[in-house]
């Protein structure tokens, strides 16, 4: 049927995909630190202490005082191009737009930051997507990080009035095309170093340990991964957590202090993989590259290496390309 001549314009039926990941400061300098921890601190899921309790802690100390000491840390690893995991997404919506064709959109979002979830959402449904799936990029299930991106997409949702159908991609910390592609990094990394590991620690972000206690699936969602990437590599993985914040007691063991105590234990050749990370950031390039290794080489450790996360190499890029076209099954024209 053809339209009125005063009809608006009605674009072409397209299917989205919204690739999420957790956010960054727009530069690595304290003023722009502060307004993404400002908004990162005050997500309920995030810090589940009463508002009346944590915005006096939170607006009285720590954004006087941790916006300086972060932007430091990020401007060691901040590249030509801004925050790597705000690149590292964007390539890798870019690569799998390369994969999908034109009848299905690919975009990035940011839970905290920019590009925000509610502004891609708008875009997307303006451009003609009436099917968006949305993917969080968290291999392991935590409400702090999965729950929270679904939670502001649905409350862009919440304002629309026409709303696009809506699937969202769920945790696949045991999946085997992500178990594959793991391997397939953690070994070619492994062949590029000049030393033989006597260890492999797999760093995952810490979580306070009442997440756990409250039935948060996080803490076994990464005792899995673990387990089944050592099988995989025919080598058993030191799981660790890192990332402790506040004076709560966190998952363990801690990152930090088991990489500090393996030289004691005649370990002195060891690399870290972080599996809970689809994309390097502060808390890989910083925390570990930089931070760890000066812990185990004071500690007495001799060889040192971080493996990269998958980020936009073709291993991973393939594993995001099966999951997203196996969540897209019915919405895709049959190939």
């Amino acid at each position: 049927m053809t339209p009125p001549p005063d009809h608006p314009p009605i674009p072409a039926p397209r299917i989205g995909v919204l690739i999420v990941n957790l956010g960054t400061p727009d530069a690595a300098e304290a003023g722009a630190v502060r307004r993404y921890l400002a908004e990162f601190l005050s997500d309920r899921r995030v810090i589940e202490i009463p508002p009346i309790l944590w915005q006096p802690i939170l607006r009285g100390i720590i954004l006087r005082t941790r916006p300086k000491q972060s932007a430091h840390a990020y401007a060691q690893v901040w590249r030509e191009d801004g925050s790597p995991l705000a690149a590292i997404t964007a390539q890798q919506a870019d690569a799998l737009r390369s994969l999908f064709g034109d009848g299905v959109m690919v975009e990035h979002a940011m839970r905290y930051g920019r590009p925000a979830i509610a502004d891609k959402l708008a875009a997307m449904k303006a451009a003609g997507c009436e099917r968006i799936l949305i993917a969080p990029l968290y291999p392991q299930y935590c409400a702090a990080t999965t729950a929270t991106a679904n939670d502001a997409a649905f409350a862009a949702l919440a304002a629309m009035r026409w709303q696009p159908a809506i699937r969202t991609l769920p945790p696949y910390y045991d999946d085997p095309a992500y178990i594959v592609a793991l391997k397939a990094s953690v070994e070619a990394s492994l062949k590029a170093l000049p030393f033989e590991p006597q260890a492999i620690v797999a760093s995952f972000h810490g979580m306070p340990r009442r997440t756990l206690e409250l039935g948060d699936p996080y803490h076994c969602h990464c005792q899995k991964t673990a387990r089944l990437l050592g099988e995989a590599l025919g080598r058993d993985l030191k799981i660790a957590f890192q990332s402790r914040f506040g004076r709560a007691k966190w998952l363990e063991p801690a990152t930090d202090t088991t990489l500090a105590a393996l030289p004691g234990k005649g370990i002195t050749k060891v690399a870290v993989v972080a599996p809970g990370f689809s994309a390097d950031c502060l808390e890989t390039l910083e925390e570990l590259a930089i931070r760890g290794r000066q812990t185990f080489l004071d500690a007495g450790g001799t060889d040192f290496a971080y493996l990269p996360c998958l980020n936009n190499d073709r291993p991973g890029i393939e594993m995001l390309r099966l999951l997203l076209q196996r969540e897209l099954a019915g919405w895709l024209p049959a190939s």
